[in-house]
């Protein structure tokens, strides 16, 4: 007979200390992931380490300059964990710095001056007698993990390695090989309570709102926000297709050839906004809020993107460009060009409200189903180069990163929204139709 209150068995594997490294922007339930993993460690004796800021510390380490405890690493014990499954923020912080932003393929790992920043990485973790890591983060930081492990591969034979295992985040909810992202749904509720409190303001003085949230490449925050906040519209990079799409010849700065440059038609997509505004007062109803997915600015015309910096990544930086700005001016003028009378349409940008909201129940659940599976990879299944997941009820299972990454790019695909996908057809339901 089971005996149902009986712990797990000990692992197979024993590790001595495992260190917790979170990278990129924050996410609700972050904590119930570092909490949860780090505790799973201490109560099978593994202690625990959490890599202050991302990789940004141990990028810097050498021999002339070790890692400090406090400063660059925290060392993680009972106490520090204690009710933190709930907590906002992020106890061990967070940095976008990239150790493998110079690897483009398989044979820049080859050369060492590219892989410099790794080694550095390797020796510093080993410095501090870490046999194993947990990665917590975006796809982004999911490459880093596979490059780490990667570059540990072409190693001298003898050399100690450190397991990887990687937990995804974002509240982008892109991701590959997983349903839901922990804080996803933080992150959307979050939003969705500041569009209601926009459409009470809208209402009141007769005007539109053009709310920008977040999401890099795929409209998952923006849908999820627009349909529980009970938006007018919603536009997400999806949704550029067909005749919204077309594509610019660009000259490419650096080596001088011209390349296609796929952008949005801006006109068609102003005009969709425009149709919802005009159908809207055929209801009885002059005012509204239209949400749009950050990530339309990647389509944007090429002249517009000029100056704008980008990050380790190579991902442009979203936040200074203001979309919702600019397309307040284009609507406005649209629609007083079809209408022939004037609306206030105004632009706001949402989201980074959401990333460190106070985590929904469900997230903590999830997260810390998460945090326990990468220490359930470690060390019963002694897995290494594999991402924690969960398929129905929060059962775990783990994909490795060769499903996950391109073999010959080492670069990971975004999940976007399937067109005429039942979640998709929902926002279609609920919005103004035009």
């Amino acid at each position: 007979m089971v005996d149902t209150f009986e712990r797990p068995p000990h692992p197979n594997r024993k590790f001595r200390r495992v260190a917790i490294l979170f990278s990129g922007g924050p996410a609700p339930a972050a904590n119930a992931v570092i909490s949860t993993a780090a505790v799973s460690c201490l109560r099978n004796g593994i202690e625990v380490v959490g890599c202050r800021n991302g990789y940004s510390r141990l990028v810097e380490f050498s021999a002339d300059k070790p890692l400090e405890a406090g400063r660059d690493y925290y060392v993680i014990d009972h106490a520090a964990l204690r009710r933190t499954r709930n907590r906002q923020g992020i106890m061990i912080g967070t940095a976008r710095t990239n150790p493998a932003k110079r690897i483009k393929s398989r044979e820049d790992l080859a050369d060492p001056e590219k892989c410099e920043p790794l080694r550095r990485v390797h020796e510093a973790l080993q410095s501090l007698g870490v046999d194993a890591l947990i990665s917590i983060g975006g796809d982004d930081t999911l490459k880093s993990a596979n490059m780490f492990r990667l570059y540990q591969e072409s190693l001298p034979a003898g050399t100690p390695r450190i397991s990887v295992v990687h937990v995804p985040k974002t509240i982008d909810n892109d991701y590959n090989g997983i349903d839901f992202t922990f804080g996803y749904f933080t992150a959307v509720d979050t939003l969705a309570k500041e569009i209601q409190n926009l459409l009470y303001d809208a209402e009141a003085t007769q005007a539109y709102f053009v709310a920008e949230t977040m999401g890099r490449s795929a409209g998952w925050l923006g849908y999820g926000a627009a349909i529980a906040g009970e938006a007018s519209l919603v536009i997400g990079v999806e949704d550029i297709v067909d005749e919204y799409r077309t594509v610019e010849q660009v000259v490419d700065k650096d080596t001088g050839e011209t390349k296609d440059h796929e952008i949005m038609v801006l006109d068609k997509v102003v005009g969709r906004i425009v149709d919802t505004m005009v159908a809207r007062e055929q209801e009885g109803k002059e005012f509204g809020v239209i949400v749009l997915a950050e990530g339309l600015a990647e389509l944007l015309p090429h002249d517009l993107l000029q100056g704008v910096t980008r990050d380790d990544h190579g991902h442009i930086s979203i936040g200074r460009l203001n979309t919702a700005s600019m397309f307040e001016d284009l609507v406005t003028a649209a629609y007083a060009n079809r209408t022939g009378n004037k609306r206030k349409v105004r632009g706001v940008q949402l989201g980074y409200e959401a990333r460190c909201a106070r985590p929904h129940a469900f997230d903590v659940v999830l997260g810390s189903q998460l945090g326990v599976g990468a220490y359930r990879a470690l060390a019963e299944q002694g897995l290494n180069g594999v991402m924690v997941s969960v398929i129905g009820q929060l059962q775990l299972h783990y994909v490795p990163f060769e499903q996950l990454i391109d073999p010959d790019t080492l670069l990971t695909k975004v999940r976007m929204i399937e067109i005429d996908s039942d979640f998709h057809q929902l926002a279609r339901f609920l919005e103004t139709y035009h």
